[in-house]
């Protein structure tokens, strides 16, 4: 199945990064859900519990574990990360121990333990002093799909 949306840049404080897109009308749909050890739906995610589901919306399978999400896909530097790429990080100091998705702009979605479903920035010290690496989950056409803007044809000016 192909996969083709545009994001459309916004500039919502500490909302998302983009709109009109399959993705993120998920990740919009799953903001603000709070934190749940283990949790996988609209009850409660845990970090990798989030990128599964978001992933599962939009046809991709992934595992429930964020170090065996780590060993999907393909690595891609920071400079050429692209919306809906996995993001990495070693919070416990044992290895790849949180997860989240890359939104563009430096922001990323993520089921925070403190304070459950929001958007972060790669910038922020907490992530950037415990980041990782990214990979990337998705075809480009699968990009193309969900990860890219949906086309605007309400014909406003």
């Amino acid at each position: 199945m192909g996969l083709a949306i545009a994001f459309t840049s916004l500039t919502l404080g500490g909302g998302s990064v983009f709109a009109d897109s399959k993705m993120d009308q998920v990740i919009q749909d799953a903001k603000g859900t709070s934190y749940r050890s283990g949790g996988t739906t609209l009850d409660g995610f845990d970090c990798s519990g989030f990128t599964m589901y978001v992933f599962n919306k939009l046809g991709i399978k992934l595992p429930h574990q964020s170090g065996s999400q780590f060993k999907m896909g393909s690595s891609v530097s920071r400079d050429e990360m692209r919306a809906g790429d996995l993001v990495f990080f070693n919070t416990t100091g044992r290895g790849i121990s949180h997860v989240g998705i890359f939104m563009g702009e430096g922001k990323f979605a993520h089921s925070s333990s403190s304070r459950g479903v929001i958007i972060s920035s790669l910038n922020e010290s907490y992530y950037a002093n415990r980041y990782v690496g990214a990979k990337r989950i998705m075809s480009t056409d699968a990009y193309h799909t969900v990860a890219s803007e949906t086309p605007d044809d309400d014909n406003v000016e």
